[in-house]
């Protein structure tokens, strides 16, 4: 039968990021469908979104007076309204009682400290940036697995010699452990390679230059950077760039993170890791996401080892 499998890897990344953020999983998984409709309002909120962006009138919403009468607000019945709304009701729920005994982000961010406005801010920041992105990210790299037979075959040879020598379990002994996923050589290097040809993110990031200037250093080389100025970088241009991985930098190739030539390797990984953002402004979900997309595609290859096959020919 079959199977929406992009819809799936949304539902799950949101049930994920649900339970580790918000100590709650969302349902959708269990009940295979759109709980309160947040992929459709989210849909619906980046379609708004992005035809605000493109015509340039996207900071009404924050100007004073007017940007309350625009801005998404948990009172809509659609949109990011609406999924706002959906998050607070956790919040709310949360707040309610003890977290003394929970690990879960929520009950972190309540033992620190934030509280009304800001904690529900917090908590919906983190399931929007912690769910899609990574759904875009296994999307992505499951789609050049599927589309790559000796990519496939080799990943999949990787999976069933790590499974015969004991290094992964077996299907049916339960999930492989994040340690464990992190072992396999190819398995990483083909995680690399989709988050590289298919970046879930191609926001520039933007950084304003603080008052006085900064120096930073390029190739070598000291560059001046004046106060004011407001820095960004293209996700698909710089991931793409044949001076930094080579004249096949198009290609899905995850052979390439085998590099001998360890200066190159070094530059190619730093450049990767941008990814995740930099510094102060990495992502925090990064570990969990890293997590979910080494597990997802292990688990997608063991238990159903004629998916890819099948997927390519038809």
């Amino acid at each position: 039968m079959p199977v929406d499998l992009g819809k799936k890897i949304q539902y799950f990344t949101l049930d994920v990021i649900s339970s580790v953020g918000l100590g709650k999983t969302f349902g959708m998984l269990r009940r295979d469908s759109d709980v309160d409709d947040y992929l459709k309002s989210s849909e619906e909120g980046l379609i708004i979104g992005n035809i605000a962006l493109a015509m340039g009138i996207s900071c009404i919403a924050q100007a004073p007076f007017i940007g309350k009468f625009i801005a998404p607000s948990p009172r809509d019945n659609s949109g990011f309204g609406k999924m706002m709304a959906t998050c607070f009701r956790y919040v709310d729920e949360r707040v309610a009682n003890p977290t003394d005994k929970r690990s879960d982000m929520l009950a972190s961010f309540i033992r620190h400290g934030l509280a009304g406005d800001e904690l529900r801010s917090e908590a919906l920041e983190q399931v929007i940036a912690g769910s899609d992105t990574t759904a875009g990210a296994i999307r992505g790299t499951l789609l050049h697995i599927v589309t790559n037979p000796r990519v496939y075959s080799k990943l999949q040879s990787e999976i069933d010699d790590a499974v015969c020598d004991g290094r992964a379990p077996r299907r049916g002994e339960g999930l492989i452990a994040a340690a464990q996923a992190r072992q396999l050589p190819y398995l990483q290097a083909v995680i690399r390679e989709g988050l590289r040809v298919w970046p879930p993110v191609v926001n520039i990031f933007p950084r304003d230059v603080p008052p006085g200037g900064d120096t930073v250093v390029v190739d070598g080389e000291s560059v001046f950077l004046p106060s004011g100025v407001c820095v960004g970088y293209s996700a698909h241009a710089i991931h793409h760039s044949e001076n930094i991985y080579g004249k096949d930098a198009k290609a899905f190739r995850p052979e390439r993170w085998f590099e001998p030539d360890p200066a190159r390797l070094a530059l190619m990984v730093r450049t990767n890791e941008l990814i995740f953002g930099y510094g102060k402004f990495q992502c925090l979900g990064k570990s969990i996401a890293q997590i979910e997309i080494g597990k997802i595609i292990f688990e997608v290859c063991i238990n159903n080892r004629m998916f890819v096959f099948n997927a390519i020919h038809t």
